[in-house]
């Protein structure tokens, strides 16, 4: 053969003679990258780079493979198959299209293969609406202003006018990519006419400039369920920006900013609230008036309540969303004790505390 290699290839590459295509590629890759020309350009290195090649296009070809397996050396040649010559002839098999090393371009040299216009989905968006807390809890509906990029009208997309198709790149000839060489080398990069793309945009929209989308402003309604929290987000579904060549579009994410209350704080769907009484109404218990996001409602305490103790309203929570459930209100009881005592009031506590020492 042209390398003249007298090795066997399995030996070349390290591996077992039952070894796994995938087994076969990570041992040609440690080797390349071992002994490339750009790494070490000794002669030693040049022809173990050539050696481990040749063995790697043997045996990653299923065909190659079972003649060399059932004939070896000899009946490779006998079936037209010429080697590797020279570092040349290695780098042209490695752009080649559809060449045995295609899917090793990108770890070994940094390249990419040819790219194609491809269906691109469109962007998600975000915003933010303000609530007070207790629009929050019914619910409420904004409109949210939005700013985003949509299909354009004139060119439905395609970036030219009348909805004109793109043509294949002149410069790159629809590879999106231009190979260069210098020397031995070859390097890959982006075409600069197409970015990549293969296709370039011959008679351009006016309205898109031939991008195929327009940035738009529109207000969109958005319903915010009763029992949204802060930080809660609603999806509206293909609300985003839209997608590129085809490409289903981004959806639209509207974040709820809850603005705090007075006296009430939430812990998930129940309302918090704490309520002062009297010694005395704590001591003897009965109703009180508890005030709820639906108006008053009457409570009961119990006897010998103590400071801290807690009562529920149920029902009078927020709803829980996507569910019928409904929270309660947590009342926490907060004695308080008067610090200054009209007459009346004084004469009894001396009294209690009188009878208390009697007791």
């Amino acid at each position: 053969m042209a390398s003249r290699t007298t090795r066997d290839y399995y030996e070349v590459l390290g591996v077992s003679r039952d070894a796994p295509l995938d087994e076969i590629k990570r041992a040609y890759r440690r080797l390349a990258l071992q002994y490339h020309p750009d790494r070490d350009p000794s002669p030693e290195a040049t022809e173990k780079f050539k050696e481990a090649s040749e063995a790697f296009e043997v045996l990653a070809d299923r065909d190659k493979r079972r003649i060399y397996d059932g004939y070896g050396y000899e009946g490779l040649q006998g079936r037209g198959y010429g080697g590797i010559t020279d570092l040349d002839d290695v780098f042209e098999r490695f752009f080649s299209a559809g060449g045995i090393f295609g899917d090793l371009l990108s770890d070994l040299f940094g390249t990419r293969p040819a790219r194609r216009r491809r269906a691109r989905r469109g962007s998600d968006l975000l915003a933010r609406v303000t609530l007070e807390f207790e629009e929050a809890a019914r619910g409420a509906e904004r409109e949210v202003d939005v700013e985003r990029l949509r299909t354009c009208g004139d060119c439905d997309g395609t970036g030219g006018v009348d909805g004109k198709s793109p043509e294949t790149c002149p410069a790159c000839h629809g590879a999106g990519e231009i190979v260069q060489r210098h020397g031995f080398f070859s390097v890959g990069m982006p075409c600069p006419r197409c970015r990549g793309e293969g296709e370039v945009i011959g008679d351009p929209c006016e309205k898109c400039g031939g991008r195929g989308v327009r940035l738009e402003r529109r207000a969109i309604k958005v319903d915010l369920p009763a029992g949204v929290d802060d930080g809660m987000r609603v999806r509206l579904v293909g609300e985003g920006e839209s997608g590129r060549y085809g490409g289903a579009p981004g959806d639209l994410y509207v974040e709820a900013r809850v603005k705090p209350h007075k006296v009430f704080q939430r812990d998930r769907d129940n309302i918090l609230y704490e309520l002062a009484i009297s010694p005395a109404r704590a001591a003897l218990g009965g109703d009180v008036v508890v005030p709820t996001l639906k108006g008053d409602e009457k409570a009961k305490v119990r006897a010998g309540s103590q400071d801290g103790d807690v009562i529920k309203i149920r029902g009078a929570g927020v709803p829980r969303p996507g569910t019928n459930a409904v929270g309660d209100q947590v009342v926490t009881l907060r004695v308080g004790i008067p610090k200054k005592l009209k007459r009346r009031a004084k004469k009894l506590y001396e009294e209690l505390l009188t009878l208390e020492g009697e007791e």
